[in-house]
């Protein structure tokens, strides 16, 4: 146990969600059990993460959220555990919610040089009619950026996934590939802007200007006769600046294409065995694909190797080796391959603490809390 890597979960305590600042001690070794001298409260080790108040064997709730990752059916799991359909499933939305916090947090809260992004839906039976899943990645990290399931495929569900794009996006030369759909480039159009200083007294709504160097390609697709015609739209951006884009992020090689965002359709589908097209384990509820695109996603992007990921290395007289890397390690997300157990167990911690809004001076005590925790 070591106070000085963890923080405080209670929402109450100003020094929530800080670490190494000596607030923290051991209040039980046998209850793994730690005292937060700010708030006076205690909390055991698990808060937080997904093995909290589950009275298990916490290698046995791995191997099932391992099997549930990987397209295991339920029914297989209860018989091979003996548990109870009800537990697994349990289980699985619970993993679900925290695969979520941990993605929010590390993936749509970072900012980075996206270069190039496909997007794509995947088309999903459920009990009681159907759902869309629209999927978006990077190309050059291979990394799955962010996810959104709705009834319907319509414009509110690209936009939704949209605007998780370009909330990471930092505003560099991008390329947008995607299929025919038009509710793409009108969603791009919308979200791809930022917002004019105001002058001074200067009042109604900013002025919003869109993105410089923003290229948005479509690869179309169709059977005519029995023949796959593929034609290939540039709809905004020039030829060069596509093309520069597609080397920078293809090794030197390839065209407009949405083949990446194609396989990681695929390797969905693999791993969730509601996305098979002809299946048996048809998804009952909105909720099931959700915590089940997250947990698949996550083990994607921080546990899985990418076999186009890897670099050689050079090791003198003896040749080379291949070092092996996760799509969260060639975004610079992190700097080693997750185990299954870390993942499980990460903490996501709260928002820092800010002093409450209320009409005239601060009390001494709210100033030297602010002083303390803020400043």
């Amino acid at each position: 146990m070591n106070p000085r890597e963890i923080f405080c979960p209670n929402l109450d305590c100003p020094a929530r969600g800080q670490v190494d600042k000596g607030n923290l001690h051991v209040h039980s070794q046998k209850e793994e059990r730690y005292l937060c001298e700010e708030c006076g409260k205690t909390f055991v080790t698990s808060k937080g993460s997904v093995f909290y108040r589950l009275h298990i064997d916490p290698q046995m709730l791995i191997w099932v959220l391992i099997l549930l990752a990987y397209g295991c059916p339920v029914q297989a799991i209860v018989k091979a555990f003996g548990l109870d359909e009800r537990t697994v499933r349990r289980w699985h939305g619970l993993e679900g919610k925290h695969c979520q916090s941990v993605h929010e947090q590390l993936v749509e809260k970072s900012r980075q040089d996206l270069q190039q992004v496909q997007a794509d839906e995947i088309k999903v039976k459920a009990q009681k009619g159907t759902y869309w899943m629209a999927l978006a990645m990077v190309v050059k990290s291979r990394l799955w950026l962010a996810g959104v399931v709705s009834p319907r495929r319509d414009l509110e569900l690209i936009q939704a996934l949209v605007d998780k794009v370009c909330d990471i996006a930092r505003p560099l030369p991008l390329l947008l590939a995607v299929d025919g759909l038009a509710s793409y480039v009108t969603a791009f159009r919308q979200a791809f802007r930022s917002a004019l200083p105001r002058r001074n007294g200067e009042m109604g709504r900013p002025q919003l200007v869109a993105w410089p160097d923003i290229a948005i390609v479509q690869v179309v697709k169709q059977h005519v006769e029995g023949i796959l015609k593929v034609e290939r739209r540039i709809v905004q951006g020039s030829q060069k600046s596509i093309t520069d884009l597609i080397h920078a992020t293809q090794n030197g090689q390839g065209t407009i294409n949405t083949a990446f965002i194609k396989r990681l359709n695929a390797t969905f589908r693999m791993h969730l065995n509601n996305l098979v097209r002809r299946t048996r384990t048809l998804a009952h509820r909105p909720e099931t694909l959700v915590a089940g695109m997250y947990l698949s996603g996550c083990l994607y992007n921080f546990c899985d190797f990418h076999h186009s990921l890897r670099l050689k290395l050079s090791v003198g007289s003896h040749g080379y080796h291949w070092v092996q890397r996760t799509p969260a390690i060639t975004a610079g997300l992190t700097d080693h391959p997750w185990t299954y157990a870390e993942l499980f167990a990460y903490k996501v911690p709260p928002p820092r603490w800010q002093p409450p809004v209320q009409r005239g001076r601060p009390s001494q005590a709210t100033l030297q809390l602010i002083q303390k925790w803020v400043v």
